[in-house]
């Protein structure tokens, strides 16, 4: 009876979310609400763990998800992301242009969510096409497949930071992990799916963005533009390999796992790139926090359904849910980490939301990690993976995409969705290959 309360709580939540619209952290919230109520809890411990629920989820995500957001808005306002796509290009040249592009869009898309870098490196997208003379999808889609994957894969990404921290996975780990299949999978989504799409080119769309384009004296140095971009995930690289090579008594260990902590590491990038990106480009510190202050806003609805997500999670939790969870699976021999990817996909391909997809998975699936002592990392990776599988037209990327690259809507499921699911799939691969592996 657990499971089918359980079943019918994703069901509604589904309803709420596709047939009549409902805010995504409006619906995880009432439905937290009736799965608590239905699994026999009072109404005032089913309030009092869907407030537990919101409290420890933000209070270990509220600073790291605020950091990045300001870290990507300065990045991108100041010119320090075009500064990193024109120069990366220049350097690569006009053969190896797509490669130029992977590599931006990771760094790019490691800084800011993939909205905004989408919005942000598509008009340098354009830029090229007109100036090479080279198809739209051929140099567009590794760019895209880049900033897909990185949101799928790598904290300090809100995605999969959110789903660590949910997990109990140490995020250093996490992304040392994730940069091993992150290689593969853009390869494969990218340059070498984007060479079987010459049938669909098109020519960029006309006035469908019109950016600021900063000129060269307007831009910050590639050196320090990205330093800026980059700087949180090699704190928190150095400091997962200090954790796997050094005691835990070793005082450089226990600095660098100070500094390598997410939010320290976020907030250490966002001075860097105020002081540098900001005031020393001439910008008044009024200015730049405007940048900070706006940064902040635009995140805010991701920030709560994140928190609903939490809610429902610890729903299942004190309501005994988990424990039931636990023991079916202790005699279960379907993966964990297969069985993670399952629910995030079917909750992807019916959601559209990668985000909410990833979140509810989290909490339904938590009590697995106890029970079958599954990595906690790959586990993250495994709900990311699920999570972006199959895009359609329930999912805004997938309408970003099809206007942005002039497609039609089977253009865009065969170009786009594909996309998506190969990265999904590869994703899978990767995680199995590495539980292999490891374990």
């Amino acid at each position: 009876m657990p499971i089918t309360i359980i079943v019918l709580g994703v069901i509604l939540l589904l309803v709420l979310m596709i047939v009549f619209k409902v805010n995504g952290f409006i619906a995880l919230v009432f439905v937290s609400a009736v799965v608590g109520i239905a699994e026999g809890m009072t109404p005032l411990n089913v309030m009092a763990s869907i407030q537990k629920g919101i409290g420890s989820t933000l209070g270990g995500l509220a600073m790291i998800l605020g950091f990045g957001a300001m870290l990507g808005r300065l990045v991108s306002d100041t010119g320090a992301a075009q500064r990193v796509a024109t120069t990366l290009i220049a350097a690569f040249g006009k053969e190896r242009l797509q490669w130029a592009l992977v590599v931006t869009g990771l760094i790019v898309g490691l800084a800011m969510f993939y909205e905004v870098g989408f919005v942000l490196l598509l008009p340098l997208v354009f830029t090229i096409v007109a100036a090479a003379g080279l198809p739209l999808l051929y140099v567009g889609v590794p760019m895209v497949a880049a900033l897909s994957v990185t949101h799928c894969f790598l904290p300090p990404h809100p995605g999969p930071t959110a789903i660590a921290t949910i997990f109990g996975a140490n995020l250093g780990t996490t992304l040392l992990y994730g940069m091993i299949i992150t290689i593969p999978t853009v390869i494969v989504a990218g340059p070498i799916f984007s060479k079987f799409l010459k049938s669909f080119e098109k020519s960029p769309p006309e006035g469908l963005y019109n950016p600021k384009i900063f000129s060269e004296d307007e831009m910050p140095g590639f050196g320090i533009s990205i330093f800026a971009a980059v700087i949180p995930v090699v704190l928190m690289a150095i400091a997962a390999v200090f954790e796997l090579t050094t005691p835990k008594e070793n005082p450089l260990r226990q600095f660098f796992e100070f500094i390598g902590n997410p939010a320290v590491a976020l907030f250490i990038a966002v001075v860097i790139a105020v002081l540098t990106l900001g005031l020393r480009n001439g910008r008044k510190m009024e200015e730049v926090m405007d940048m900070c202050g706006e940064s902040i806003a635009a995140i805010a609805m991701i920030v709560f359904i994140i928190a609903g997500g939490g809610a429902f999670k610890q729903v299942l939790v004190d309501s005994g849910v988990g424990n039931y969870i636990a023991d079916m699976m202790k005699g279960s021999s379907l993966s964990p980490l297969l069985m993670c990817w399952t629910v995030a996909a079917m909750l992807r391909i019916a959601l559209g939301s990668a985000t909410v997809a990833a979140i509810t998975t989290a909490g339904i699936v938590t009590p697995i990690i106890a029970a079958t002592h599954a990595d906690p990392a790959l586990m993250v990776l495994a709900v990311g993976s699920g999570s972006v599988i199959a895009s359609h037209v329930n999912d805004p990327g997938f309408w970003l995409f099809k206007g942005y690259f002039n497609l039609s809507v089977v253009e865009t499921l065969k170009t786009w969705t594909v996309m998506e699911t190969l990265i999904s799939i590869l994703g899978l691969a990767g995680v199995l290959a590495l539980n292999a592996i490891i374990h």
